[in-house]
């Protein structure tokens, strides 16, 4: 999850008529929270207005909370704004495009798998016109004597007009506000169900959700996540704020003969379960006669222990009956050790099986999606690179190719 404003965005006034739109990736919500022993939900881009006289100070803040700068555009009284609409926004007649609201009895549109590219929603509720769902239902995903609080968290939209894809995420405004008395901002979560909702009949969203739960390095006090908290806690028929939906880069493949390789850690396995439904599960596949999946997917998934292996279940159910075609690589950090010795992280099972993993991206079916943890890239790339120095390449040049093939995916927080 990410606090949007976590940076502090900059107020367009009439007077600050030099106005520039930064969009930075890999922001943490504070520095406290490098660290905190549970990751930070974030996902694709957040947009922060400066004006001239302030670039410096933002960039240097940007770079102390672990942000990117991809790119600065100039804003003009007919700039676009993302949704994000501020009073002194509306004061200068700055031009938003806005949600649709809720609107009962919409009638919705079913997705399928040959509009995916050409009608990929996006956006549908902004933050100032967010849509307002129903709590469904909020079940425990963490078995006994696992560590930490994770829930499946189930939103009924029926009542509206979200329409979402799976390796899409939502945004989730929690009440209340800020320690400086602003309207709390949005997280944005991955989507863990696929566009049919969990009982495949469009009017249902479902999360992946831990709570944020760390130390506070001066004080020592227990420190819980604002939005994780809020989302944790829920209960059957509370409302809630969702925005979005918004994302592009983790979207599946149209084609049911390709070969996915899922690499991830704790709820970075959220869009890779709306992956698994679609591909395997049956009501699904009925609802669905034009994709009908009969490649290869391959989940390595990094949990710390067994009772954390989130949606174990439907992992194991999904392997028995179609083991031609799915296959599961556990990495449990607290209880198997690597060859070294030391605890078993998801890059030392990449390393294992590295050659195998090669020898599928040469084949053009093949796509890699990497959701979670930020830190576990480096070993990827490192276990990567000594197979392809063994075909003559360079690993980056090659990654960079896949990439623009789109056929390498990264969400990582």
């Amino acid at each position: 999850m990410y606090n949007s404003n976590a940076v502090g965005g900059t107020a367009i006034t009439a007077a600050g008529s030099r106005i520039f739109r930064y969009e930075v990736v890999g922001l943490r919500q504070g520095s406290e929270t490098a660290r905190m022993s549970y990751p930070i939900r974030q996902s694709g881009s957040t947009f922060i207005n400066v004006p001239y006289s302030r670039m410096n100070e933002i960039m240097q803040k940007i770079t102390r909370l672990g942000g990117k700068i991809v790119s600065i555009q100039p804003l003009t009284a007919d700039s676009k704004m993302n949704g994000n609409v501020t009073p002194e926004q509306k004061e200068t007649g700055l031009k938003v495009e806005t949600g649709k609201g809720n609107q009962p009895g919409a009638e919705k549109k079913p997705m399928t798998q040959a509009k995916a590219k050409a009608d990929i929603p996006v956006n549908i509720y902004r933050p100032n016109a967010p849509f307002v769902g129903r709590v469904v239902s909020n079940e425990p995903l963490v078995k006994e004597g696992g560590i930490g609080i994770c829930q499946h968290v189930k939103f009924d939209i029926s009542e509206g007009d979200l329409r979402y894809l799976e390796g899409q995420s939502i945004g989730i405004i929690p009440p209340g506000t800020d320690k400086n008395g602003k309207p709390e901002k949005l997280r944005l979560y991955s989507i863990a169900s696929t566009r049919h909702g969990d009982d495949v009949d469009d009017k249902s969203v479902s999360l992946c959700v831990r709570q944020l739960e760390y130390k506070h390095p001066e004080t020592g006090e227990t420190v819980y996540g604002v939005c994780s908290t809020y989302l944790t806690d829920l209960k059957p028929g509370d409302e809630i704020k969702i925005t979005g939906p918004t994302g592009k880069e983790m979207l599946l493949p149209e084609d049911p003969e390709a070969k996915v390789i899922m690499l991830a850690t704790g709820t970075g396995i959220a869009p890779f379960r709306a992956y698994l439904w679609r591909m395997f599960k049956d009501n699904e596949r009925a609802a669905n006669p034009d994709y009908q999946f009969k490649g290869l997917a391959w989940l390595v998934f990094g949990v710390a222990t067994t009772p954390n292996v989130l949606y174990k279940e439907e992992l194991e159910e999904i392997q028995a009956k179609y083991p031609d075609n799915f296959r599961v690589t556990y990495a449990i950090s607290r209880e198997q050790k690597n060859p070294e010795g030391g605890r078993m992280y998801i890059q030392h099972r990449v390393a294992e099986h590295a050659e195998e993993i090669y020898k599928l991206l040469e084949d053009e079916k093949t796509h890699v999606y990497i959701c979670g943890l930020k830190g576990m890239e480096d070993g990827i790339d490192a276990a990567l690179s000594v197979e392809a120095t063994k075909e003559g390449k360079e690993w980056k040049t090659y990654q960079r190719e896949l990439k623009k093939a789109g056929r390498w995916h990264v969400e990582t927080y």
